[in-house]
C-alpha cells in the first residue's frame, strides 16, 4: 500500500466536476493520499502575514465552484462498484471565516436578513487545542473544533462541466458534519477510475449549515485511504462513523430527501439483520435519528443515523 501527497496548486485544483478533467494522480485500491486543500472560496493561509489570502490563478469558466483537489484515478474502479473513502486525519490551517446577511438566498429572504450588509467573522483556529475564536464588538466567542470535509465526490457520467454546489448520488457537496476522523464514506462509482476530488474544509458546522457557510477553512492535511468494493453496489451514499451508520437523501424537497435517507436505512437494516422493511421501519422508529444535513445547496440533504449498539439481538 502506497502513500501519496497532493499539494494545492494550479495543476491539482479545479472548481467543477467533470469526467474530462485529467487526473492529478493515479493510485491503487488500498493506497492513501495526503491532500492539502484551499477553503471552499479559494482561500489559503499565508504563513508570512498570518492571514487568509485568495489563490490568484483561477479560471472563471471552470473554477466557479468550490476549490477541489484532484481528481484521483483509482485502478480497477468501474461504474456499478462502490468506493470507500476512509477518513484518517484532518488538520485545519490556522484561519477560517463565516459570513451572513445581504445575499438573496431563500433563508435570508425569509428571515429578513437581505436588508443588512453582509458581515464576515474571521476565526483564529488553534489546531493544538482544537479551539476556534472570533470577536463581535468587544466580545470574544470560542467554540470547540470538529473538522470535516464538505465536498467528497466524483463527477456524474455525463459530458461537460458540473457544479460543485449540489450533493449527488456520487457524492459532492454533502456537508455532513459527522464525517470526521475515523469515518468511512461509501459512494456509488459513476465513471471509470472514479476520478475522486476533495475540498471545502470545515472547522465546525451545525446541522443545516444555516448561513451557507460553516467555519470555512483551508486544510493543512486531509489524509484519505481509498478502497474499491467490486462486489458491493449501493444506490445512494452511506457512511460508517465511530458512533453510527448513516444513510443519505438529497432532494429539493426535504420530505423527499427524508424518504431517500430512510429508504437507505431500511436497506441497511435489512442487510445487517435479515429483516423485512416493515420490521425495519417498526424497529427504526425507536432508534433511527433523522438530521438535516444542509438546507443551502439547492439540493437539500437529510441523513438517517443509527448508533452501532442501538439494536441488541438475542435468541435464535
Amino acid at each position: 500500500m502506497e502513500i501519496y501527497k497532493l499539494r494545492a496548486e494550479r495543476s491539482t485544483l479545479h472548481g467543477s466536476f467533470s469526467r474530462e478533467i485529467e487526473p492529478a494522480l493515479t493510485i491503487n485500491s488500498g493506497d492513501s493520499v495526503q491532500f492539502q486543500t484551499l477553503d471552499g472560496g479559494w482561500g489559503y493561509y499565508c504563513q508570512t502575514n498570518k492571514k487568509r489570502m485568495k489563490f490568484p490563478e483561477r479560471n472563471r469558466e471552470t473554477d466557479m465552484g468550490h476549490a477541489l483537489c484532484g481528481p484521483i484515478y483509482i485502478h480497477g474502479a468501474k461504474p456499478g462498484m462502490t468506493l470507500e473513502v476512509q477518513i484518517n486525519n484532518l488538520v485545519p490551517e490556522a484561519c477560517g471565516f463565516t459570513s451572513a446577511g445581504q445575499w438573496p438566498n431563500w433563508q435570508n429572504q425569509k428571515l429578513n436578513l437581505t436588508q443588512y450588509n453582509e458581515i464576515t467573522l474571521d476565526w483564529k483556529l488553534d489546531v493544538q487545542e482544537m479551539i476556534g475564536q472570533t470577536t463581535i464588538g468587544d466580545r470574544m466567542f470560542s467554540v470547540d473544533l470538529k473538522p470535516f470535509m464538505g465536498v467528497l465526490g466524483m463527477p456524474p457520467d455525463e459530458p461537460g462541466i458540473h457544479s460543485t454546489f449540489p450533493p449527488r448520488i456520487c457524492g459532492g457537496n454533502i456537508d455532513c458534519k459527522e464525517l470526521t476522523e475515523g469515518s468511512s464514506l461509501y459512494l456509488p462509482i459513476p465513471v471509470e477510475g472514479a476520478l475522486f476530488s476533495v475540498g471545502d474544509g470545515h472547522a465546525l458546522q451545525g446541522d443545516g449549515e444555516v448561513s451557507c457557510q460553516a467555519i470555512e477553512c483551508p486544510m493543512e492535511l486531509v489524509d484519505l485511504t481509498f478502497y474499491i468494493h467490486d462486489q458491493m453496489s449501493i444506490p445512494m451514499p452511506r457512511a460508517r462513523t465511530p458512533l453510527e451508520w448513516i444513510t443519505f437523501g438529497f432532494h429539493e424537497d426535504l420530505n423527499e430527501a427524508a424518504v431517500q435517507a430512510l429508504d437507505g436505512m431500511l436497506d441497511l437494516l435489512g442487510e445487517q439483520y435479515g429483516i423485512h422493511r416493515v420490521d425495519a421501519m417498526a424497529l427504526g422508529s425507536a432508534v433511527i435519528d433523522l438530521r438535516i444535513t444542509q438546507i443551502v445547496n439547492g439540493i437539500k440533504g437529510v441523513h438517517a443515523c443509527i448508533k452501532h449498539e442501538a439494536l441488541r439481538v438475542s435468541g435464535v
